[in-house]
């Protein structure tokens, strides 16, 4: 008999020791209950001691994604866009966390309305051609994404032991249902873009060419002024050479202009029926040509009188 209680109080012993001693693993916090109430959070990894009938919920302290379904939102415009979202988020205070939300699909579902509401407000504050425009920043998501993540960190902390670490944008796209008439009105407005750039760049091409033209008709002018003037000085020298050759044989002159009007207008295929006594053929009669002149004798040299 002794020895069957013995074996009891061993045993019991034995349970109580396996109750009383925790392993706190490092991916997770532990919280020590007792009768469902919090009495300790257990934090550091490693080996622990709590009392048997004190009970040890584990939570998971790795960070967390949790992809929500898109969410259809209202913009500035009241227009309506699709908005996929993922989060990044882990518990912060495990307690709190214990006693608001429980696990981790709880606070799913609790992130899944804070970050909703969040989005649609900050979506609200933005017209559709800010978020899907060309000309709008690089940054333009970038900038909502933070916004929303700071307000869903705040109220997460505060109210669930949550810490959101990010909130990321994976696309805002248009409803199907008005995916087409908003697509038709933004080609619309890139076609009155671009007939407003076509107009002013024929606008400047038509600049450039009057300038082009100006430039080239006083360029024409000043060539055609510099031409004039070396054609009047050169036939003013061709006549200076012209009298110049006259006043000194004008017989010879006469004769050599005469031949070079000859060369001008007659040659193997020119045929001129003429008069006789025509003037423009008298060198072409022996008796025309100016007889050779004898030298002139030069006039006798004054001797010195003879003494």
């Amino acid at each position: 008999m002794k020895r069957t209680w013995l074996l009891i109080v061993l045993a019991l012993v034995a349970v109580a020791a396996y109750r009383s001693v925790l392993m706190v693993d490092e991916t997770e916090y532990v919280i020590v209950t007792q009768f469902g109430q919090p009495v300790a959070t257990l934090r550091e990894p490693g080996l622990h001691l709590k009392w048997p009938y004190q009970s040890a919920v584990g939570i998971d302290r790795r960070l967390q994604i949790y992809n929500p379904p898109p969410s259809e939102c209202l913009t500035l415009s009241q227009q309506s866009v699709t908005a996929d979202v993922f989060v990044c988020w882990r518990v912060d205070d495990p307690q709190r966390f214990l006693e608001t939300v429980g696990d981790l699909a709880g606070a799913e579902l609790r992130l899944h309305d804070l970050v909703r509401s969040e989005l649609a407000a900050e979506l609200g504050r933005r017209t559709l051609d800010a978020l899907l425009s060309a000309d709008a920043p690089a940054d333009r998501l970038d900038t909502l994404a933070a916004a929303v993540t700071q307000r869903c960190a705040e109220r997460a902390r505060a109210g669930y032991g949550i810490a959101v670490v990010d909130v990321r944008m994976k696309q805002i796209a248009l409803p199907a249902r008005v995916r087409q008439s908003v697509l038709d009105r933004m080609r619309t407005e890139q076609e009155r873009i671009a007939e407003r750039y076509r107009a002013e760049g024929d606008q400047e091409a038509a600049s450039i060419r009057a300038a082009a033209d100006k430039d080239r008709a006083v360029l024409l002018a000043q060539a055609e002024a510099e031409a004039r003037k070396i054609r009047g000085e050169g036939e003013a020298e061709a006549a200076r050479i012209y009298a110049e050759a006259y006043r000194k044989d004008p017989q010879f002159y006469q004769l050599f202009r005469t031949l070079e009007a000859y060369r001008k207008c007659l040659d193997e295929k020119t045929t001129i029926v003429l008069s006789g006594d025509s003037e423009l053929f008298r060198y072409l009669h022996d008796d025309t040509l100016p007889a050779a002149q004898p030298p002139a004798a030069k006039p006798p040299e004054d001797k010195p009188a003879e003494k």
